[in-house]
């Protein structure tokens, strides 16, 4: 079996800048982390605070012996972000993911990547990205492992990426939740998806933590930690395993996954080691089951200390 793909996806959240090239830095100098996304998923507003230091971390993490993956928008609303997205694809040298259904003609007959955001639900659409030129497809969260063994399996074909790490984006629109909530409009959102780091969290009225908002996108409250069924999905194909960033210690997260992946570690002491890093969350793991996303099987209902 060779060597899994650890791979840091996106930085969904609105970081300032020293944060993220803190962020980018130590990714570059501390993990034994093969892929690393760049690029702005979420809100094409955003991306201006971040262009001008794109140069220098991509050619870091390449002097790393990091891969890198400009990730692209996962929604693309008007003709200004279209020419943002056709810049992106023109980049050389460089692996693009698309996140939108519409960047993929504009990546066509080009080695790229698809992303989680795209439905790739069934072997047709598989085989139809791979045709196109997709050397790499990440599966959409809500997947159960009996489709991920399916996709897996199919010869020749992309190489399966399926994140085990982080909240799962559920939905995005075109309004901006973080504004609305602070009675602002999108146009004058003053940014206020910044003052949450790793999204706003969203209470029901009996005060359950129910879902994460960042902005224009809508995330799961619980953080996906699907380490219990990393050795079935290598022996199942799956080739690469996504770690989402959020404010706690990465570089710990990364090592942790790093050592799962090379069956160091067991599922148990990962989520020991998760807990002393005393960041709150609830883990789920129930979408790979067939079961509502928020389920886990071995800790429901319990968060890590």
């Amino acid at each position: 079996m060779s060597r899994s793909r650890l791979v840091m996806g996106p930085v969904l959240f609105h970081w300032d800048e020293n944060r993220k090239n803190d962020f980018y830095n130590r990714i570059a100098d501390e993990t034994d982390i093969d892929t690393v996304h760049i690029g702005e998923v979420v809100c094409a507003k955003r991306m201006p605070f971040f262009d001008k230091y794109l140069p220098d971390v991509i050619e870091r993490l390449q002097r790393a012996g990091k891969e890198v993956v400009f990730s692209t928008l996962a929604l693309v609303m008007n003709d200004r972000e279209v020419s943002q997205i056709r810049e992106i694809a023109e980049m050389p040298d460089i692996l693009i993911e698309a996140n939108d259904i519409s960047v993929v003609r504009l990546l066509a007959d080009r080695p790229h990547m698809i992303g989680p955001y795209i439905n790739t639900y069934n072997e047709s659409t598989l085989a139809y990205f791979a045709s196109r030129g997709a050397k790499r497809i990440a599966l959409p969260w809500e997947l159960p492992m009996s489709s991920i063994k399916t996709l897996s399996n199919i010869q020749d074909s992309a190489e399966i990426e399926v994140q085990v790490f982080g909240r799962a984006p559920l939905a995005i629109s075109a309004r901006c939740y973080s504004a609305r909530a602070r009675g602002l409009h999108k146009d004058g959102c003053q940014y206020v998806c910044g003052d949450h780091l790793d999204g706003m969290d969203v209470e029901t009225l009996d005060d359950t933590p129910f879902l994460a908002v960042n902005g224009l996108q809508t995330l799961s409250s619980h953080y996906i930690e699907l380490s219990d069924n990393i050795i079935r999905m290598q022996k199942a194909g799956v080739g690469a395993f996504r770690l989402s960033p959020h404010s706690l210690d990465m570089i710990k997260v990364a090592d942790l996954y790093r050592q799962m992946l090379d069956h160091k570690i067991d599922p148990e002491n990962l989520r020991l080691c998760l807990g002393k890093l005393h960041f709150p969350m609830a883990f789920a793991d129930g979408f790979l089951h067939g079961a509502p996303g928020t389920e886990f099987r071995h800790t429901l209902g319990r968060r890590a200390e």
